[in-house]
């Protein structure tokens, strides 16, 4: 019998299934897993230096780039989601009825 996936764990393996030019929430994510909205958060702040998740893909329930204690994270974050394609308004805000991705199968 194997041992179940820790919760960050969990944490990564929904957010590595968000698909390119999408983004979720932390609130999303959370529910999916069955956690808090911070702890996503806690756990997307864990992440080692060279991971391959892609992070920036999990954003507020606002649609925005959560603001980073220091750093240029939000900015890197920002960079990285238009690359792929992903729009922000003149607030700062991602369309989350466009670019969302609720957790399904088919990306939408």
């Amino acid at each position: 019998m194997s041992a179940s996936p820790s919760l960050y764990q969990r944490i990564y393996d929904r957010v590595r299934q968000i698909p390119e030019g999408r983004v979720t929430t932390y609130g999303r994510i959370a529910r999916l897993v069955g956690c808090g909205a911070r702890t996503v958060g806690f756990a997307m702040a864990a992440l080692p230096t060279g991971h391959e998740l892609p992070w920036q893909r999990v954003i507020n329930s606002k649609g925005e780039v959560s603001p980073r204690a220091a750093g240029d994270g939000g900015e890197i974050q920002r960079l990285l989601l238009e690359a792929e394609g992903i729009f922000f308004d003149a607030r700062g805000r991602v369309d989350l009825a466009r670019f969302g991705w609720d957790g399904s199968e088919d990306g939408k």
